[in-house]
């Protein structure tokens, strides 16, 4: 990115207010989508910001931050090819599902378990849980 449109992006938005904001949670990274107004308060757009939480040596938390502006002449063509890269992903690179890895669920609630469970299925989640020590071969 070229610096000047890096500082008129930085100086936009210091002047600009928030009128909106999604945060969306995923694994280790989370992403934020504000709607801010023009300097003039006149126009409205949108930055993507993916935030990144990493610890440092000293046990400090520090956050990577990427950001991007989008303009309104630009939503279009954006969710367009946003939805046709994703597409591609799917169908080319996953055989058609795009698996879900392990980090990405970490922040997913789990259902709530049945209140009832049977006895049968309680000592089965038990032996699960433990293994059977014989004291003799201690």
């Amino acid at each position: 990115m070229y610096s000047d449109d890096y500082n008129q992006a930085h100086n936009q938005e210091r002047m600009s207010e928030d009128v909106y904001s999604k945060p969306v949670r995923a694994g280790k990274r989370t992403y934020f989508f504000d709607v801010k107004t023009t300097r003039l308060k006149d126009d409205f757009y949108l930055t993507i910001t993916e935030s990144k939480r990493r610890q440092e040596k000293d046990g400090s938390f520090t956050y990577d931050k990427h950001k991007i502006f989008l303009y309104k002449e630009d939503f279009e063509k954006f969710q367009e090819g946003l939805a046709e890269v994703v597409e591609y992903i799917k169908n080319n690179c996953f055989n058609g599902t795009i698996p879900v890895s392990h980090e990405e669920n970490q922040d997913v609630p789990q259902e709530a378990e049945p209140q009832q469970q049977s006895e049968e299925n309680a000592s089965s989640d038990v032996d699960k849980k433990f293994t059977d020590i014989k004291f003799e071969e201690l």
